[in-house]
């Protein structure tokens, strides 16, 4: 019984819930009242919770890990129609750097003030919570690395490929949107096939390369964020500026640059599928899942066995009757079996 609840005990750490007798450990508690409307009691609700973790990353991992359960949890439609909106949301950053580049002269102060224009669509998708097949890197995949089953690692291929899928459509959908309407004058126009032109002069091991960088960031981005409160925005700002500096590639954003490119007839199809597409999601993945999501997950395993540790240690002082008829129980078994073992040596 005992070492039934200690085995409880620790699970119910990596299931984000507190080890209670008042608690059935089949049906978790959440981390804060749903009934409650009060966003102040939430946050103290959330606060008190993660006072209770061995550590601050714990508590991030914690709260990263249950958003995760939710959007495994989702409905394949509704991923694909946030999903959507984010594609086209995320076109925002070619349109508003494409406007600054075609406005500024080409100067080392326009460049600079030119990538601000890359951080509209990150703040747009990520503040209005839609679905970013990048954020995902990270979020769905820590309640996989905690719970690894067939059954997990499903629910994530079928999260990842939904998000990817409808984050194309929504970029392609925008793409063509702005080439074919009458929206933006022929400077603009220009600017964005130039902005798409300076994306595909990248080589294969390029678009690579910079994607595993790009993908780290923006999960480093997904884990400051639970902890940024009112400057949200600001590191969202910051963290993308810097991959826009640096031309670092990213799946959805460049996507929009490159389908704006193909439909302009600059680019082939098979150049934005194999010299731009695949090499960039793989770069994207490998950074945020294999490296990030690897590391941060491996970091507070520590902390996890040294809480499961401590919630043993509490159900032993709780349950100290118990416990000593356990003890009780094997020492007689062990008695019993050595008896036996003597009689038959007899």
């Amino acid at each position: 019984m005992a070492e039934e609840e200690n085995r409880h005990a620790g699970e119910h750490f990596e299931a984000g819930v507190e080890h209670s007798e008042e608690h059935n450990s089949d049906s978790p508690a959440p981390p804060m009242n749903p009934e409650s409307n009060d966003p102040e009691k939430n946050r103290e609700a959330e606060q008190e919770a993660a006072q209770e973790l061995p550590s601050q990353a714990a508590a991030v991992h914690q709260r990263l890990r249950i958003d995760g359960q939710k959007e495994l949890s989702r409905d394949s439609m509704a991923l694909l129609w946030s999903a959507i909106a984010a594609g086209i949301s995320m076109s925002f950053s070619m349109v508003a750097r494409g406007l600054l580049h075609a406005h500024l002269p080409p100067t080392d102060l326009g460049f600079l003030i030119e990538c601000l224009g890359y951080t509209v669509g990150f703040v747009v998708v990520i503040l209005a919570r839609q679905q970013l097949f990048t954020e995902n890197t990270v979020t769905a995949v820590l309640p996989v690395m905690s719970h690894p089953t067939l059954s997990s690692c499903w629910h994530l291929g079928r999260l990842w490929g939904v998000v990817l899928f409808g984050n194309i459509v929504g970029a392609g959908l925008a793409a063509f949107t702005f080439k074919h309407m009458p929206m933006f004058d022929a400077t603009t126009q220009a600017a964005f096939v130039e902005i798409g032109e300076h994306v595909m002069a990248n080589t294969t091991g390029e678009m690579f390369s910079k994607g595993i960088l790009a993908g780290w960031m923006i999960a480093t981005l997904v884990w400051v964020i639970p902890s940024a409160d009112q400057a949200k925005l600001w590191v969202i700002i910051l963290i993308t500026y810097v991959m826009a500096l640096g031309n670092f590639t990213h799946i959805i954003v460049g996507s929009s640059e490159a389908l704006y490119l193909a439909l302009s007839g600059n680019a082939s199809w098979e150049d934005v599928v194999f010299h731009f597409g695949l090499p960039t999601l793989a770069g994207n993945i490998i950074g945020g899942t294999f490296i990030f999501a690897l590391i941060s997950h491996a970091q507070i395993r520590g902390d996890l066995e040294a809480q499961r540790e401590r919630k043993q240690g509490l159900i032993q002082r709780r349950h100290p009757i118990r416990a000593g008829l356990k003890k009780g129980g094997q020492a007689a078994r062990n008695t019993t079996q050595k008896d036996a073992g003597e009689d038959r040596s007899g």
